[in-house]
């Protein structure tokens, strides 16, 4: 613990910019790690079982996301309290709990281990709160949090790479693959968070430009949530869609390739890329614009502009004027460019745009709730309402809805913020002009 807080004290001598790249390496490589644990058995087909009519693939995901629907509830209370001292051996217990429920998963035979997918998924919905506690509250989140949250887009693609590689290189067997690819990245992961322990605090600067960041307790939250409630409800909106589609790409990727006729194990990651690529470069943009309701505003333009592009494409596929893989890079670029803001900035700057003294990480797992519970409703109306479509039509159709919805939720969310601000403007002008009154009064 002393050597630890001997190399934070050198660390926050570096210059500004380095110590913000090695936050943001560090961040990537962390959760990029974690992903190994939870996505991996995405890579497996596991075809021809079905119970209660019902694939066991989806079994599997819809364990795997309750699981992770019910840690993002519990974490609104855990993540807005937790003491950032406790962070890194929050991150490597939780993650270790999840490596055993994959042994577990490999061991006990199905379907009775479909249960350890649940036990997988409850510790792992927690780690982002825990990873973007480092970054929050400070003038570079935005360049951070955007390399982070590239790894909710090339890890995903990454770690199928390596679980498909170890089935069909190595012929693994479907069950053991995912305890496997963790071990994989057992040791990164420890190197990545020793990395983010080295993180000092924000400084004094950070806090007067982006709001200080502070534990919040019950009352704190429902305050939060009375003061914002029409715009968290239009934002809830449209994550709950974003979440619903940007997880049935995540967990049937393998699927909706297959159906759009390519087989190809790195067509994952070479798709990814591109899409990370991309999104990487407009989210760091951010960094530059130093006003906040400012930056807040264009990043409501860039989701609105994802759910244009999720839709624009779609239409242009379905109209044979592009090609399968285009749409795959279209649909996925469109859906990212809208749900990784969430991820990342868009309630970082809310914050700072209102400076309410709060932490991303409530407000975040109360999106993420809400947003995992209707994965799980949708996965289960697609197979017990309508299973014999394939993931591929049904990933279309559910991209137009996004498209419709989301556009019209962003616009009036956008609308209702800069109107909040306006009137909070307002109210400061009014009380800034009623206390210059009283003084002359005084005098």
């Amino acid at each position: 613990m002393v050597l630890i807080e001997q190399l934070r004290a050198r660390v926050a001598k570096w210059p500004y910019s380095l110590m913000s790249v090695m936050a943001a390496v560090a961040a990537f490589g962390t959760y990029s790690c974690m992903y190994s644990f939870r996505k991996a058995f995405a890579a497996g087909t596991f075809t021809g079982q079905q119970y209660f009519h019902v694939d066991y693939k989806v079994w599997l995901v819809i364990a795997q996301v309750i699981g992770y629907m019910c840690s993002k509830f519990y974490g609104i209370k855990f993540i807005a309290e937790v003491n950032s001292k406790n962070r890194a051996r929050y991150i490597l217990a939780l993650i270790g709990i999840a490596w055993m429920a994959l042994l577990a998963f490999a061991v006990v035979p199905a379907p009775w281990n479909i249960i350890f997918l649940f036990v997988n998924g409850f510790p792992l919905g927690l780690i982002w709160g825990l990873v973007f506690g480092y970054l929050e509250g400070r003038r570079s989140t935005e360049f951070m949090a955007s390399v982070l949250s590239i790894s909710l887009i090339f890890a995903s693609g990454f770690v199928k790479t390596v679980g498909r590689t170890l089935i069909t290189g190595f012929h693994v067997n479907e069950y053991l693959m995912p305890f496997l690819t963790g071990a994989v990245f057992a040791l990164p992961l420890l190197f990545f968070v020793g990395c983010m322990e080295l993180i000092p605090p924000p400084t004094p600067e950070d806090r007067a430009l982006r709001a200080e960041r502070v534990p919040m307790n019950a009352n704190e939250r429902k305050q939060f949530i009375i003061r914002f409630l029409p715009g968290i409800i239009l934002t809830l909106i449209v994550y709950v869609l974003l979440t619903i589609m940007r997880d049935v790409r995540d967990n049937f990727e393998v699927e909706i390739w297959a159906s759009l006729g390519v087989k190809d194990n790195s067509i994952f990651t070479t798709t990814d890329i591109k899409i990370s690529v991309v999104v990487l470069v407009a989210m760091s943009l951010l960094i530059l614009i130093k006003r906040n309701l400012l930056a807040f505003s264009i990043i409501h333009v860039m989701i609105i502009g994802g759910c244009i592009l999720v839709g624009g494409s779609t239409i242009l596929f379905s109209s044979h004027m592009i090609t399968a893989p285009v749409w795959m890079i279209m649909v996925g670029l469109g859906l990212y460019l809208g749900y990784v803001p969430y991820n990342a900035v868009f309630f970082e700057r809310m914050i700072a745009s209102f400076h309410y003294k709060s932490n991303v990480g409530f407000i975040m797992y109360v999106a993420d709730s809400v947003g995992y519970l209707g994965s799980v409703s949708v996965l289960l109306v697609k197979e017990l309402g309508r299973p014999n479509i394939s993931w591929g039509q049904f990933f279309k159709e559910g991209v137009m809805i996004v498209a419709v919805v989301g556009c019209i939720c962003g616009v009036l969310s956008l609308l209702y913020f800069l109107q909040s601000a306006k009137a909070d403007k307002s109210k400061l002008k009014s009380q800034n002009s009623k206390t210059s009154d009283d003084l002359l009064q005084m005098i």
